[in-house]
């Protein structure tokens, strides 16, 4: 069998594909008891009129459920309501789409400046405002008191506790998250959150939901980032490391894209905006953990004005109307001096290193996620990773991966991982024994 990160072989690749459609499908079972019924979703409301928002509304009615998109301010919801319609006159551009079904989509989505109208008659309402706490807190407490009875409320949260978002309101058991990734009306990803209080015939009908729309809807629970966003923390603070520590941006995302991402994760941020999360990231500085090495190089370059493609220079620099990263001298030699100001003696770093610590991170957080139950397989991490992440289906996904290398050497590298970098290579409990005892993740037993 190939150990070769980058290669597999034609045969390893076609058991990758079988893996995954087996996954998808699996990914639909999550231990609800027989005879669990849906709630009916005959109308939706959604809170936010922003482009998580907005295209959350396109999705549905895409679906041809009727939608009630709501903003507090006028002008932001004619911003978003004008985004939806250039999105789906693209379409029509384009050839996807005709322009009666244009218009009869745009039909289905309405409007309110007023929450309590907006969702008084919805059977569900999607949260997708600012990812703060404070203000989904206040936002489901408006919304308990605003929302009929039975009505599901779920929140778009990227990772935020649902449980404590729950606990505001008197029907815990009426809400859930419901992660869409952006954009929602493109990204075939919905991650369904199991709060603590969850009704079973909610998550039920999420699920439901998710494949109405046709996405891969896979079910998580309590956990910061859940499942996706637990395992992308691991990849891109670990390619920041290898910045720091040698390697340049262009080079760790070489070795990504060699491995089969479509991007290097470097040219994500640019794409993205090196500003997303900057100021939550800045007031965490504060109070974090000070055992362990974090990665701030991203919000001095905010500091610094390179946001990436929007401003024209992030980690990469941009010509004027191209969205072709080009290596930038200034930021290299930034980061070179940034490197000396930590304290680090830079080296040459191996596509070999760059792969091991942006994918082995994500597998050994894989492991925790199942031996807690955050994840009822090894599948629905995959499911999750190429569904919404972009990791190569050919690669299988990063559980299917590392049992294709084989779990005792995985391990073996997480060990001396540990040993060389401390802290956030704690090496995953379950892990360690499915690795003694020559065991794969593909073995486990689904939890539900």
């Amino acid at each position: 069998m190939s150990t070769d990160l980058m290669n597999p072989t034609p045969a390893e690749r076609e058991q990758a594909a079988v893996h995954l459609a087996a996954a998808r499908a699996q990914a639909a079972n999550v231990g609800l008891a027989v005879g669990t019924r849906e709630r009916p979703v005959k109308r939706v409301a959604v809170i936010g009129a922003g482009t998580m928002g907005g295209g959350i509304a396109m999705a549905l009615a895409n679906a041809g459920i009727p939608v009630t998109l709501i903003d507090a301010d006028a002008k932001a919801l004619d911003r978003g309501l004008a985004r939806v319609r250039d999105n789906y006159a693209v379409s029509v551009a384009r050839g996807r789409l005709d322009t009666a079904a244009m218009e009869q989509r745009l039909a289905l989505i309405g409007a309110s400046v007023v929450l309590a109208e907006g969702v008084r008659d919805a059977d569900l309402v999607i949260e997708a405002v600012f990812e703060d706490m404070a203000l989904k807190q206040r936002l489901f407490r408006e919304l308990d008191a605003a929302a009929r009875p039975g009505a599901i409320l779920a929140t778009n949260t990227s990772g935020l506790d649902i449980d404590e978002i729950a606990a505001v309101t008197s029907r815990p058991q009426d809400v859930v998250g419901a992660h869409f990734f952006s954009p929602a009306h493109v990204m075939k990803l919905l991650e369904v959150v199991q709060a603590r209080h969850t009704a079973p015939d909610v998550i039920a009908t999420l699920m439901a939901l998710g494949r109405r729309m046709g996405k891969v809807a896979v079910l998580a629970r309590i956990y910061p980032g859940f499942i996706g966003n637990a395992l992308f923390r691991n990849y891109t603070r670990e390619a920041h490391f290898l910045v720091e520590d040698g390697a340049l941006p262009h080079e760790v995302d070489a070795a990504l894209k060699r491995f089969g991402y479509a991007m290097g994760i470097f040219a994500v941020h640019d794409m993205a905006g090196n500003d997303v999360g900057y100021q939550t990231r800045k007031a965490q500085m504060a109070t974090r953990p000070t055992d362990r090495r974090w990665n701030d190089l991203i919000l001095k370059l905010v500091d610094l004005g390179r946001l990436g493609q929007k401003s024209g220079a992030g980690w990469y620099r941009y010509e004027t109307g191209s969205r072709e990263p080009q290596r930038d001298v200034v930021v290299e030699q930034f980061i070179v001096e940034e490197s000396a100001r930590m304290g680090i003696r830079r080296r040459p770093v191996s596509q070999e290193e760059i792969l091991q610590r942006c994918l082995y991170g994500m597998v050994n957080e894989g492991a925790r996620l199942l031996e807690q139950g955050i994840a009822l397989r090894p599948g629905d991490i995959d499911v999750v990773y190429v569904t919404g992440y972009g990791f190569p289906a050919h690669q299988g996904g990063p559980m299917f991966m590392a049992d294709r290398i084989g779990l005792d050497r995985v391990y073996a590298d997480i060990q001396r991982l540990h040993e060389e970098h401390g802290y956030w290579w704690q090496p995953a409990p379950l892990l360690q024994r499915l690795a003694r005892e020559g065991g794969r993740f593909a073995d486990l037993q689904a939890r539900v």
